[in-house]
């Protein structure tokens, strides 16, 4: 009987050494492998065990440590929030002061506008009468010489009659002219001389007047609302004389003895 016609129980009773020989050396390292392993696992339970231990496994420690971290965070965000608040605080106030400056600022800017504003008008408006007053005072030269004419000036014939009444005609429309700006004629004879609006140009006694009474107007004077454009020149009213009171006294005595 040759090797390939052996029965199945005698190749399964084979040695141990027949399956070593027949391995392949591939197989061998894996087997030295696995012993090995199992060599070197046995020893890391230990290690094992402690890390676990470690990790928080004592619920005591556990506990402990989050109610700490929480009392930390809480101060923390305690003190950060006081911090900011203060912070807040001291900007407000900043602030308020700021703002008080700029409202005393602008309060005094906006009465020194105003101040400014109202001069500016008052210089405005006494410009305006002071050119209306100088225009007038150079107009009025004119105006004497329309009146001396008419008085004096006693026209014959209807052709000098026709050229005085045109040249009164002129004056009369520049007098209403002036008029309609503002100017105005004294009236002075039988006042009491004021040097304000008057210039005493002569001193007549006169036992008619009382001391100080405008007699006669020699020139007329003009005003443009409370401005004096011109003095009028006038002939005041002068104590009598004691020889002319005398001799009227003596006049009148003898035609009472006639």
């Amino acid at each position: 009987m040759t090797n390939e016609e052996k029965p199945i129980d005698e190749m399964a009773q084979g040695s141990p050494s027949d399956g070593i020989e027949n391995a392949s050396p591939t197989d061998a390292n894996e087997t030295a492998t696995e012993v090995s392993t199992s060599r070197v696992n046995p020893g890391q339970a230990p290690a094992e065990a402690g890390q676990d231990a470690s990790d928080g496994s004592d619920p005591q420690v556990a506990e402990a440590i989050p109610v700490e971290n929480a009392e930390t965070f809480s101060e923390t965000a305690s003190d950060a929030a006081s911090q900011k608040m203060t912070a807040l605080t001291q900007e407000i106030s900043a602030l308020r002061e700021q703002l008080e400056d700029r409202t005393t600022q602008f309060m005094r800017i906006a009465a020194d506008f105003d101040n400014f504003r109202k001069r500016t008008q008052k210089e405005r408006e006494e410009m305006e009468v002071q050119i209306k007053c100088n225009t007038v005072i150079e107009l009025l030269p004119v105006v004497d010489n329309f009146e001396r004419a008419r008085s004096q000036i006693k026209p014959q014939g209807e052709e000098s009659i026709a050229i005085h009444k045109s040249y009164q005609g002129v004056y009369k429309d520049l007098v209403d002219r002036l008029k309609r700006i503002g100017v105005a004629q004294m009236r002075c004879e039988g006042q009491d001389f004021d040097p304000n609006y008057h210039e005493a140009v002569l001193r007549q006694p006169s036992a008619d007047h009382a001391e100080g009474t405008v007699i006669e107007e020699l020139v007329r004077g003009y005003t443009l609302g409370e401005r004096v454009l011109r003095h009028a020149m006038v002939k005041v009213a002068a104590p009598p004389e004691e020889g002319s009171s005398a001799s009227a006294e003596s006049g009148d005595s003898e035609v009472s003895e006639e």
